[in-house]
């Protein structure tokens, strides 16, 4: 039987489908790591709006993607602390404005391989819940578990209106609609690792399941898997 603390557990996902909840208190709950990949693409997004660096300038990003120095602790919550160089950025790397230029970051070929070549180097030894739109097939396709989270666009954007509006961010349903599908839009059809669903995935649809049911759903088949 295969030792659970040496699995790899990837999800992956749409936005507002429940992935970074879920990831950690499924980590949580076994006592792995939680790797938030989404939050790593995130803290670039920030660093670059930060010193100002062109969006558009792929080489200028590729460089600094290779130079920054992140690392992901548990916090208190469910949401995990995402430090930069050192400094604590959580908060800061969920504002509209880090929303609205992630994903132009994220296609960007220099930016993923410097990126994922640190996602592999963390789960290299397994005992890991890792999540994002490309981790049960680039980043890690020998995962020992897969996950496709998904749910309908209304209870996404119910989801994230609500999320935004407890971080003191007003918007209107509308709006949040509108990011979501430019989102992914975006997403499933960039050319560099897009989001799809893996073959040998589990697909669950939690539109009407809570956070701690689909936790559930995914701790059987970790039972299953180590038997």
């Amino acid at each position: 039987m295969e030792d659970k603390k040496s699995l790899i557990i990837a999800i992956d996902g749409p936005a507002g489908s429940g992935k970074s909840t879920t990831a950690h208190l499924l980590a949580k709950r076994l006592g792995y790591l939680y790797l938030d990949t989404g939050a790593m693409y995130r803290t670039l997004t920030w660093k670059a709006l930060k010193d100002k660096v062109n969006i558009k300038d792929e080489k200028a990003l590729s460089q600094l993607a290779k130079k920054i120095q992140i690392c992901l602790k548990p916090g208190s919550n469910v949401e995990t602390k995402v430090y930069l160089d050192n400094k604590d950025v959580t908060s800061l790397i969920r504002s509209p404005q880090v929303n609205k230029y992630v994903s132009l970051v994220s296609i960007v070929k220099g930016v993923r391989e410097a990126m994922v070549a640190q996602q592999k180097k963390l789960g290299k030894n397994g005992g890991i819940v890792a999540e994002g739109r490309d981790t049960t097939t680039v980043v890690f396709p020998e995962a020992d578990i897969k996950i496709f989270l998904n749910a309908s666009l209304e209870e996404r954007v119910e989801r994230r209106w609500k999320e935004e509006k407890t971080k003191g961010i007003f918007s209107n349903k509308e709006k949040v609609a509108a990011g979501l599908l430019k989102r992914d839009r975006i997403d499933s059809q960039r050319k560099i690792s897009p989001l799809k669903i893996s073959e040998e995935a589990i697909v669950i649809d939690n539109t009407h399941l809570s956070i701690s049911q689909t936790v559930d759903k995914i701790l059987k088949q970790v039972k299953k898997t180590v038997k």
